[in-house]
């Protein structure tokens, strides 16, 4: 009798054991899978899978479409405002250190163009950043609101380093934004750039404007809007 007490015993201590070893060894938060891809500037990107989308985990970088043309690099101010055609630039016009670090801002005009991203990739349309949204925890009702939307879904999309002290986030999405800040459309400078920063969807809220999405560092929502298409904003590719 005494064995099979002390057999049950151990038999309790060693499932107690198992028990905490296995919740001590679970993860918080999703596995990311990531992957890779190149572009025919070529520029590799880091791709991940988020929900039943995959996207590019960084911003892109190209200065061709995927047909080979070159895009318009347009530097000077004046003329970024008036454009109405195709155009990149950089970051304060400074290649060397804003392109490895946030990629190439575009204006709508090449984001719509449909041979931005890489063959079997394309600029995200406003559905689909609602897509990837909803995966993250907002309701159907939560995405289809404007300006600032959700709870914590920014929060999850935005890097854990990158930002201004003490505005940087989970990235628990992978997505891991980072703040390029934007060129304005008014006058052709560049702003923001540590704090926030914005993505172009390819479909337009106006005849005059195109969708985006901007993330802050003070915010832990998405916002979604529409501005003038002259606006200079960072791209994501997802896959197609």
């Amino acid at each position: 009798m005494k064995n099979k007490r002390r057999i049950l015993s151990q038999m309790l201590l060693i499932i107690a054991l198992i028990l905490i070893f296995t919740s001590g060894c679970e993860k918080d938060d999703p596995e990311i899978i990531t992957g890779s891809l190149t572009d025919l500037s070529g520029n590799t990107y880091i791709t991940v899978e988020i929900g039943s989308q995959t996207w590019m985990g960084e911003n892109l970088k190209t200065t061709k479409y995927n047909d080979g043309k070159d895009i318009p690099n347009v530097t000077v101010n004046s003329a970024w405002t008036r454009l109405t055609t195709p155009g990149y630039c950089w970051y304060d016009n400074d290649e060397t250190t804003n392109k490895p670090l946030y990629g190439a801002i575009y204006n709508w005009y090449t984001a719509n163009t449909g041979k931005l991203c890489p063959t079997g990739w394309h600029v995200p349309t406003d559905a689909e950043f609602k897509t990837l949204e909803m995966y993250l925890g907002m309701t159907q009702e939560q995405a289809d609101e404007t300006t600032w939307r959700g709870t914590n879904q920014g929060s999850q999309m935005k890097s854990s380093t990158g930002w201004s002290a003490g505005k940087g986030s989970t990235n628990t999405s992978g997505f891991s934004a980072l703040p390029g800040g934007f060129r304005y459309y008014a006058d052709g400078s560049f702003f923001n750039e540590g704090t926030l920063s914005y993505w172009w969807c390819s479909d337009e809220s106006s005849p005059a404007t195109g969708n985006y999405r901007r993330l802050d560092g003070s915010n832990d929502g998405v916002y979604r809007e529409g501005t003038t298409k002259a606006a200079g904003k960072y791209v994501r590719c997802v896959m197609d």
